[in-house]
């Protein structure tokens, strides 16, 4: 399916003068280089973003704990609108424009994934003594959620999806499905201290909502992410001099210096935050006792 330009958005979620800085370069990005093509975007302070013609921002506040599943939000607002979503992590800059041939197949598409069986293998060997305990901790919460589920871990057709750059294009309402079953699993992890889950949530609501996951190398999204483009540079795949900026521009709003009563400021909202949306979390998952609880 070919489809024309109107179709497709990018999408991301900015929470937070950090990500809120990386989301006006990117809104930059792809007006340069693919004008007429939305940026769709979940922020707290959406009128910052006004001056971006190629924006629709969207309020919103964060609602799980660790952030990370916010993400189907975005997906959900931006499939809502479009037939096919690019979800991209904030702090990713666009250096091309998007090839107008590009195919996207019903389902989700992801630059990079993997089996859950070969991954959960990887994160717990790349895992050091300090912290192998709490990734064979993550690894048995979610082969009781699989179980819950109707799911088989060791099947290899159940994919990790590398959450940073991924595509869903619409399947005969299965997306939506595929949003629902990943606010179950999202409640579940959380409810269980595994917060940074989204990558096993998106398989395994990807699974039992039938939306299938496939690789795609994505050759015609030129992009730059910082950590990529330091082991593409390690392998000698790269030249660090044509991508430099790109560094210095992302160091700068990683490393922007606050004051001290702004650091007071955001550890305490951060704290009140923590404990309102655990709060919630737990009044969520009474809806279904007997899955989230038994």
């Amino acid at each position: 399916m070919n489809q024309e330009k109107s179709d497709i958005c990018f999408c991301t979620l900015a929470l937070g003068k950090r990500y809120r800085s990386h989301a006006f370069l990117l809104a930059q990005d792809i007006e340069k280089y693919s004008p007429g093509v939305y940026l769709i975007l979940l922020t707290d302070k959406p009128e910052e973003f006004k001056i971006y013609l190629n924006v629709l921002a969207f309020k919103h506040e964060q609602q799980s704990i660790g952030c990370y599943h916010d993400k189907r939000f975005v997906i959900a607002k931006a499939i809502s609108l479009f037939n096919t979503c690019i979800f991209v992590d904030a702090d990713i800059r666009i250096l091309d424009k998007l090839q107008p041939d590009i195919k996207w197949l019903p389902g989700i598409t992801a630059r990079s994934c993997t089996s859950i069986a070969k991954h959960n293998q990887e994160y717990i060997n790349s895992a050091n003594d300090d912290y192998k305990a709490n990734r064979v901790r993550d690894l048995t919460i979610l082969s009781k959620l699989a179980q819950k589920l109707g799911l088989d871990l060791e099947d290899t057709n159940i994919q990790f999806v590398m959450e940073m750059l991924f595509v869903v294009t619409r399947q005969n309402g299965r997306e939506i499905e595929f949003i629902k079953q990943w606010e179950t699993i999202a409640i579940y992890c959380e409810l269980n201290g595994f917060y940074s889950a989204e990558g096993y949530a998106i398989g395994l609501a990807a699974a039992k909502a039938g939306l299938p996951v496939r690789w795609d190398a994505m050759d015609g999204i030129v992009y730059f992410k910082d950590w990529v483009e330091r082991q593409k540079i390690k392998k000698g795949q790269a030249n660090p001099d044509e991508t430099l900026i790109y560094f210095q521009q992302h160091e700068a709003i990683e490393y922007h210096k606050n004051s001290i009563s702004q650091k007071l400021l955001h550890k305490l909202n951060k704290f009140i935050g923590y404990y309102y949306r655990s709060l919630r979390l737990r009044l969520a998952a009474l809806s279904n006792f007997n899955f989230y609880h038994r």
